[in-house]
C-alpha cells in the first residue's frame, strides 16, 4: 500500500497465526521492523521465517499476554532488539463458548484476563514507550463483531470486548496529548482456524462471503499509517456489509447479472 511506515517498528500480540500473523506480514511488506509474540513457539517460528523472508528484521518471543511482567520484559527486548517502539496490536484473544448456565468461574477469568485485562496493561505498557520516545505511536485493539451484537454461547467473549471498545474510546482522549492515537477494529466473521470452527452462515452478510485474514490485516495497516492521523477513540468494522440491512442477500437473488 506505500503508507511510509518503512523503519517503524510494530507490535502484534497473538501473532503465530489468524489475523495477527496477517497483520505481521503486511507491517512487513510496509517496510517495517516487526515483533510478534504468542504462546505457542514453534507458531511464532513459523511467523519469523515468513516475515524475514520478506527481509523483515524480526523479533518473536513466547510469552503469556496476561503475565504483565514478562510482557514488560518482552517490550524491553523489543525496543532493544529492534530499536523502538512505534505501534502495538493487542490481537491476542480467546473465545470460550459455552451456554450461561455452563459457564465457569475458570472459564469467566481465562476470559477476560486474555481478551480485557491484558489489552488494557499492555496498551498502557506500550503507550509508555511512545510517551518516552516523545515521538507518540498508534495502539490497535482487535475487538469482534460480538461487542456489536452477542451471540448465544459467547456472553463473556461479548462482555469482554465491549470492554475493549470501552477502553479504546478512554485511552484514545488520555494520551492524545502524546501523539498517541488509540483505535480498534471490529472484524466480521472471517477465515480464521477459531471462526472455521463455528460455521458461520454468510447469509446476513451484503458482500455474501466470509472474509480473508489480508482483508483484516490491511485496515490494521492502514489505521496504524499517517493516512489515518485524525482516526482515534473510535471503533472500524471490518465485516463486509454485516447486517447493515435486514435479508441482504434478498439484493443477490433479485440483481441483474
Amino acid at each position: 500500500m506505500n503508507l511510509n511506515l518503512e523503519g517503524k517498528v510494530a507490535v502484534i500480540t497473538g501473532g503465530g497465526a489468524g489475523i495477527g500473523k496477517a497483520a505481521a506480514l503486511e507491517f512487513a511488506r510496509e517496510g517495517c521492523h516487526v515483533a510478534v509474540c504468542g504462546r505457542t513457539l514453534s507458531k511464532l517460528e513459523e511467523t519469523r521465517k515468513e516475515l524475514e523472508s520478506l527481509n523483515c528484521k524480526a523479533y518473536i518471543e513466547a510469552v503469556d499476554v496476561t503475565d504483565i511482567s514478562a510482557m514488560e520484559s518482552f517490550a524491553a527486548n523489543v525496543v532493544k532488539n529492534l530499536g523502538g517502539l512505534d505501534i502495538w496490536v493487542n490481537n491476542a484473544g480467546v473465545a470460550l463458548p459455552r451456554r450461561i448456565g455452563e459457564v465457569t468461574e475458570e472459564d469467566w477469568d481465562t476470559m477476560m484476563s486474555i481478551n480485557l485485562k491484558a489489552v488494557f496493561f499492555n496498551a498502557r505498557l506500550a503507550a509508555r514507550y511512545m510517551k518516552g520516545s516523545k515521538k507518540g505511536g498508534t495502539i490497535i485493539n482487535i475487538s469482534s463483531y460480538a461487542s456489536v451484537i452477542p451471540n448465544p454461547t459467547r456472553a463473556v467473549y461479548a462482555i469482554s470486548k465491549i470492554g475493549v471498545n470501552s477502553l479504546t474510546r478512554t485511552f484514545a482522549a488520555e494520551y492524545a496529548p502524546y501523539g498517541i492515537r488509540v483505535v480498534a477494529v471490529v472484524p466480521g466473521s472471517t477465515e480464521t482456524e477459531m471462526n472455521r470452527l463455528l460455521k458461520n452462515p454468510v447469509d446476513n452478510m451484503a458482500m455474501n462471503r466470509h472474509g480473508e485474514v489480508s482483508e483484516i490485516a490491511q485496515p490494521i495497516v492502514f489505521l496504524a499509517s499517517a493516512a489515518s492521523s485524525y482516526i482515534t477513540g473510535t471503533t472500524l468494522e471490518v465485516s463486509g456489509g454485516k447486517l447493515c440491512v435486514q435479508r441482504p442477500l434478498s439484493c443477490w437473488e433479485t440483481s441483474n447479472p
